[in-house]
């Protein structure tokens, strides 16, 4: 039984294909210009926690209309610093309020001593480390109340001599840490043209029933030999084909589109979100087809048993 499964025993979860609800365009999704389009919203509790004047209202009609996940940025679950306790206490508090089925962050660091570097920085790929983020995701877990799952990076060096590649690394921290993964497939991509390897023989190696959501993006090169996760651009076939192969071998899953830098207008996002679900909508046929293979009993998606939103 995959981790999603189990999660979907007591919390709706939504599948599809969801939108990073942002500030250039959220009056108008408050406005309703988005409705019938994304599955879900995924939100950045950050960028909201201290906000208010018609921030929270506006919030809260959006989440009456659609499905809310929620995905930090400020948790650094590698970095050396104890976790903040007033900043626990606010997230805590937010998530109670939205209810998402779990809650995300990144393998990474970024700050020491209390600055915010606003980088996602890589770790080393060690057992000592994986062992310490693990620890940290736990801990999370247990100060927030809900399943915690981790992103994968784009990352353009390597920290020290590893004593493992990436997937070998992320296998510990899933493992060690007993959470979810957020796979982020532009980001394996970015990383395999930039260092050099096969982004499907790493999908072939990663826990793939630990993965609860998928992230997918654009990026744009910088020369002939590097590309950088700016999240600025349309997403790339070469990425379409990378998602459509994850969800054919693991079911429907929430796969969110991210648009963080050249936003265009929200009527462009909604039809490219039109175009990833067409792709998204034949990748679950293919899975649902290998699922019937294998009996009747595995044809039907956790998904469809619950009722939840997108497939």
């Amino acid at each position: 039984m995959s981790m999603l499964h189990e999660i979907q025993r007591t919390r709706a979860v939504p599948t599809g294909i969801g939108l990073g609800l942002r500030a250039r365009f959220i009056e108008q999704v408050d406005a309703g210009k988005a409705d019938g389009g994304p599955a879900f919203l995924e939100l950045s509790p950050e960028n909201y926690m201290h906000r208010g004047g018609r921030n929270p209202a506006r919030l809260a009609r959006i989440a009456e209309r659609f499905p809310i996940i929620t995905h930090g940025l400020m948790m650094s679950l590698g970095g050396p610093d104890p976790f903040d306790d007033d900043y626990f206490g606010f997230l805590r508090d937010f998530l109670d309020h939205y209810d998402p089925p779990w809650h995300s962050d990144h393998v990474c660091w970024s700050g020491q001593g209390g600055t915010l570097l606003h980088d996602l920085l890589p770790l080393p790929f060690t057992t000592a480390v994986a062992k310490r983020v693990a620890s940290r995701v736990r801990e999370a877990r247990d100060r927030l109340e809900r399943p915690m799952a981790v992103e994968n990076i784009s990352w353009y060096m390597r920290l020290g001599h590893g004593e493992h590649d990436e997937p070998e690394f992320l296998t510990e921290v899933l493992e060690r840490a007993e959470c979810g993964l957020l796979l982020d497939v532009n980001n394996v991509f970015v990383n395999a043209h930039n260092h050099g390897f096969d982004p499907y023989a790493w999908l072939e190696r990663i826990p793939l029933d630990r993965v609860l959501q998928l992230h997918i993006a654009g990026h744009e090169p910088w020369d002939e030999s590097l590309v950088v996760d700016t999240h600025g651009e349309t997403v790339r076939d070469e990425v379409y084909e990378l998602m459509a192969w994850v969800i054919e071998r693991i079911g429907p899953r929430p796969v969110l589109l991210e648009r963080d830098s050249n936003i265009p207008p929200l009527s462009e996002l909604l039809t490219e979100i039109q175009r990833l679900d067409a792709t998204y909508q034949e990748a679950v046929g293919r899975w649902q087809g290998r699922s019937a293979a294998q009996g009747p009993a595995a044809a039907i998606s956790p998904a469809q048993e619950i009722g939840s939103h997108g497939v």
